[in-house]
């Protein structure tokens, strides 16, 4: 299939990009990877008449991992993250997400800002912002601003962007010490959108117990969610087996799954807590050997 016609704009500097969105209004749409954005334009499940073509901004695509802190431009390919140096051995969780997305080949075009701007509710970078805290940079006419990432998802393909504004980066917050992280997820086939994942970080205190545990769930509801249930069972006690498998179960208290043709709301709550379990597992176990690095 064809997309419908537009008028193509391809601004080299971002106050030319946000002039220009401006101008069009809800007619534009901002173009990053493509690799959301073209598929829908193929399907005509998207009429824009203006496209925005963001790649010529400079500035936009940087990928650092500095202290506590990910800072992450949204123009960021995908692949590229997925290559940090030392990010798989200090927070493999977010590694592990990039790798559940597409294919090598999507991901080296998608972008970080792209898939988070898209909002689908099965889309990785939604738990990873939601998992490690993240504070998303807007910019409008209006001037600049920043939203934490629990504020800027609203609902399915719906964010706290407006017509005019752009998403500029990330900084995601990866924390130190005896923490681990692991990020899971079930697709029909490897690439596919997830019926159900989950990312779930652990930091434990001097005596073994859990100081903070942050759980991101995507694919069972209109966006990504924390899980506070399981969080609660989870902080101030050691992950034993015991306590995993009540966080476990904890989880369908937060979850609102739909059904549709690939999986019933019912399953899609089963195998969260299925995930869950093992994610915290591994999560666990990484932590305990005192540093978030690969098992």
């Amino acid at each position: 299939m064809k997309p419908p016609p537009f008028e193509y704009l391809a601004p080299r500097s971002l106050d030319e990009a946000v002039a220009a969105l401006a101008e069009h209004g809800d007619e534009a749409k901002a173009m990053a990877g493509g690799q959301s954005l073209v598929p829908l334009l193929a399907f005509r499940l998207a009429r824009p008449s203006v496209i925005v073509d963001l790649n010529g901004v400079g500035g936009l695509d940087g990928a650092r991992l500095e202290g506590d802190t990910l800072e992450l431009g949204a123009l960021a390919r995908q692949r590229d993250v997925e290559r940090l140096p030392g990010l798989r051995q200090r927070c493999p969780m977010v590694v592990e997400a990039i790798e559940q997305i597409g294919h090598v080949a999507i991901r080296n075009r998608g972008t970080v800002g792209g898939s988070l701007a898209h909002a689908d509710p099965a889309a990785e970078w939604t738990a990873l912002a939601l998992a490690l805290d993240a504070e998303c940079d807007l910019v409008g006419p209006s001037g600049a601003r920043t939203v934490a990432a629990r504020e800027f998802l609203v609902s399915t393909f719906m964010t706290a962007l407006e017509p005019d504004e752009l998403l500029t980066g990330l900084r995601l917050r990866v924390p130190n010490g005896r923490t681990g992280s692991c990020f899971t997820e079930l697709a029909r086939r490897h690439g596919d959108f997830a019926l159900a994942g989950v990312g779930a970080l652990l930091t434990l205190d001097e005596g073994g117990a859990v100081a903070e545990a942050r759980i991101a769930l995507i694919g069972v509801a209109e966006t990504a969610v924390r899980s506070p249930s399981a969080e609660r069972c989870l902080v101030g006690h050691p992950p034993t087996a015991e306590v995993v498998a009540e966080a476990a179960a904890a989880v369908a208290d937060d979850l609102d799954p739909n059904s549709d043709i690939h999986a019933s709301a019912d399953y899609r709550r089963h195998v969260s807590g299925v995930l869950l379990r093992r994610a915290l597992e591994t999560a666990a176990a990484r932590a305990r050997g005192g540093t978030d690095g690969a098992a």
